[in-house]
């Protein structure tokens, strides 16, 4: 039995308790049970055995988060760092083992940080085509004080041929105008709303938009590397279309199920940590009646702690604050 983490009033992190568990165990699919039924699953297992027992072509995007290479507790995986050579090797082996799930006209994206950027690239390069590098503002964490603070991270985008789908108005972000322009006594590519004027922007390869999942935000999890909901939409967005399947070798708290389904997508997600599988099954069960991604909202992107959801976000805390007085 784990021990139960005590937790702020206001705090609205999502985990599972004992009883939780014992209900969502049910629903994930363990390595050694893996049939035909894994579409819109969670699997529970290591990625080299459950990826041989997958088909060929049927997967549209493959994001991979893995682990970095940091020395990092994952639970029951406790990831050490390793030479740069020896983790080229080992997310080579990672890679090569899924490629087979690929369509053609597949994407892939590949999260990792500044120091394993370069062996990502290398390893990527030998197997796919790249397309772009992109680097996200990851705004959290405390300074250093005899270095730059790093507060970035870096996802290669990569797809499988010349053929991909890159739907780039679903992923345009909407920001305030600051020195509006006219032409002709009209507004020129801005529009004025209630609250402002804004424009929508083409999206590029620098996020700073992106907002860091904390307490007060129901999609908070305790997972030591989550990734924001945000995030992975718009790569959902950009390259797949709905009904497509995603996949996830690296799932953890399941964010990339989640919202993929939130996006009627199809999804598949693997992890080694069953109680990490069954807190991804209770957020997809959350997902049910809740399809809110923070920051994308009317089919936009917003930029960062702005939009209708930021509002009445603020409205909430202001509620509880008033509560604590």
């Amino acid at each position: 039995m784990k021990k139960e983490k005590i937790r702020a009033k206001n705090n609205r992190t999502t985990f599972v308790t004992d009883e939780e568990m014992k209900i969502f165990r049910k629903k994930i699919i363990h390595s050694d049970n893996l049939g035909n039924d894994f579409i819109n699953k969670t699997i529970n297992g290591k990625l080299d055995e459950v990826s041989k027992k997958l088909p060929n072509g049927f997967v549209d995007l493959l994001f991979i988060d893995p682990p970095y290479n940091l020395n990092k507790d994952f639970g029951n995986n406790k990831f050490k760092a390793k030479k740069d050579h020896d983790y080229e090797e080992i997310f080579e082996s990672w890679l090569t083992s899924i490629l087979h799930t690929l369509k053609r006209d597949a994407s892939v994206y590949v999260c990792c940080d500044w120091k394993s950027s370069p062996m990502i690239y290398n390893v990527l390069s030998k197997h796919l085509i790249i397309r772009n590098r992109i680097t996200w503002e990851r705004e959290k964490g405390r300074g250093a004080l005899s270095n730059w603070k790093n507060c970035s991270e870096d996802i290669w985008f990569a797809t499988f041929s010349d053929n991909y789908k890159f739907n780039v108005d679903a992923v345009k972000l909407k920001k305030k105008v600051i020195a509006p322009y006219k032409e002709n006594g009209l507004a020129k590519d801005w529009k004025e709303e209630e609250s402002g004027k804004y424009r929508l922007t083409h999206p590029s390869n620098l996020w700073t938009d992106i907002t860091i999942p904390f307490w007060s935000m129901p999609e908070n999890t305790d997972h030591p590397t989550q990734k924001p909901e945000k995030l992975v939409a718009k790569i959902i967005l950009a390259s797949t279309n709905e009904g497509d399947v995603v996949l996830d070798p690296f799932s953890g708290s399941g964010t990339t199920s989640v919202v993929s389904k939130k996006l009627k997508r199809k999804y598949i997600g693997i992890d080694l940590n069953e109680e990490y599988c069954c807190l991804t099954e209770k957020r997809l069960s959350l997902a049910e009646n809740d399809k809110v991604i923070q920051g994308y909202s009317n089919g936009v992107f917003w930029d960062r702690n702005s939009g209708p959801e930021q509002i009445l976000d603020n409205k909430r805390n202001e509620t509880n604050n008033l509560e604590l007085l």
